[in-house]
């Protein structure tokens, strides 16, 4: 908790913040903290509305806001009005995330709010995430990092805070399903999203569904090592097998590799 400390001692200059808030762990816990750091009347937490993130995850967000007391707001951001974004080249987070960041500092002007904040942690400089550029770009400050605050760090800290989110597992918006280079669809982030859920509904946690081909979709789905015995039972296999092709992929098949973030950037590594 000192650690936790640091963190309110980090953001209390800031006298008032806009949150960019998914509802995840990490971005739970800095709404948490700016509210008590900066009071609930200075900290507006923000939730996206697009068709790359789970109206579950949206739902999540509110309702922790409500149970906090939380200041929450939606606005509606097309992803697909982003220049560059359907085409999926290797810098779709930075253009999505630049013209996503402007929308929440135009939202953090009107409101008369001083900065904008979003909840990258120390373990994200690890990963190639072009995103970072646009939040360095325009300004938005990044507390957790600042404070030196790892992913295990957010977690211990929400548990002795008793946020619910403290074992929220982790998740990156529906774009990063896609391979780089092919194209990202509506029809397609709907395919993801239902895969990903009724795997979900069955008791699975960290699940990605990850789509490949152009014409012909195949899932490949990533599991918890653990998970991809059960996942290649009967009658599950079947049962999902079944239900993905009647979602419009071809084919199903499960990564034997297992779950692992930001698997589509293993490409840069090759």
């Amino acid at each position: 908790m000192n650690k936790y400390e640091a963190l309110l001692e980090t953001i209390r200059p800031y006298g008032s913040a806009l949150v960019a808030f998914s509802g995840g762990v990490d971005s739970a816990l800095l709404a948490y903290a700016a509210a008590e750091a900066l009071g609930r009347e200075n900290t507006l937490c923000v939730t996206a509305r697009a068709a790359s993130f789970p109206v579950r995850e949206s739902e999540e967000a509110q309702a922790f806001c409500k149970e906090h007391g939380l200041r929450h707001e939606f606005i509606d951001f097309n992803e697909f009005g982003v220049e560059g974004f359907a085409a999926n080249p290797p810098n779709r987070c930075y253009l999505c995330k630049y013209a996503l960041i402007t929308q929440f500092k135009a939202l953090a002007e009107k409101q008369s709010l001083a900065v904008v904040f979003e909840g990258s942690n120390a373990d994200d400089k690890d990963d190639y995430r072009p995103g970072m550029q646009a939040v360095l770009e325009l300004g938005v400050k990044s507390p957790l990092q600042d404070a030196g605050f790892t992913k295990n760090d957010i977690r211990e800290v929400s548990k002795a805070l008793a946020l619910k989110t403290r074992d929220k597992e982790s998740f990156a918006c529906l774009a990063s399903r896609f391979a780089y280079g092919e194209e990202i669809t509506k029809a397609k982030l709907t395919m993801v999203e239902k895969a990903e859920q009724f795997l979900q509904d069955k008791g699975y946690s960290n699940i990605r569904v990850r789509i490949h081909g152009e014409n012909h979709y195949i899932a490949r789905v990533e599991a918890l090592p653990g998970d991809i015995e059960s996942l290649a039972a009967e009658p599950l296999r079947s049962e999902a097998a079944a239900h993905f092709k009647g979602l419009g992929f071809t084919y199903v098949s499960l990564d034997l590799t297992g779950y692992r973030t930001g698997s589509m950037n293993e490409v840069f590594s090759r």
